[in-house]
């Protein structure tokens, strides 16, 4: 069976955004919200996101609180922020695949890629 893993990095200092909460919400025609966390001090979460069963394919968006982030780390950021909630959409073809989606983030600008 797959799974759905992510990992955030912090650009601008150089480091792993920790404590950054997350949300991954399924698209079926509505966000149907599936869970959420927060990263650990390496950026990670402690275990994959999806697996078992509820990894299914599908189209998903993954939500991430990096607004708040940059303030707990004494960013001073515009009102309102340029970037507060990163939102990421993906698909899922192949529920036997790992799917790994990275964050790098600054406050003004983020990529994303499929990773391993």
């Amino acid at each position: 069976m797959g799974q759905l893993t992510t990992h955030v990095l912090d650009t601008s200092a150089g480091r792993p955004g920790a404590a950054i909460a997350w949300t991954l919400y399924r698209l079926d025609g509505e966000h149907n919200k599936l869970c959420s966390g927060v990263t650990n001090d390496d950026g990670r979460n402690d275990g994959p996101i999806l697996s078992g069963e509820a990894f299914a394919p599908g189209t998903y968006e993954l939500h991430f609180g990096v607004g708040d982030y940059f303030r707990q780390n004494a960013v001073v950021l515009s009102s309102p922020a340029f970037l507060d909630t990163v939102v990421i959409r993906f698909g899922i073809d192949d529920a036997n695949q790992h799917y790994h989606v990275p964050l790098l983030v600054s406050p003004y600008g983020y990529s994303t890629y499929r990773g391993s």
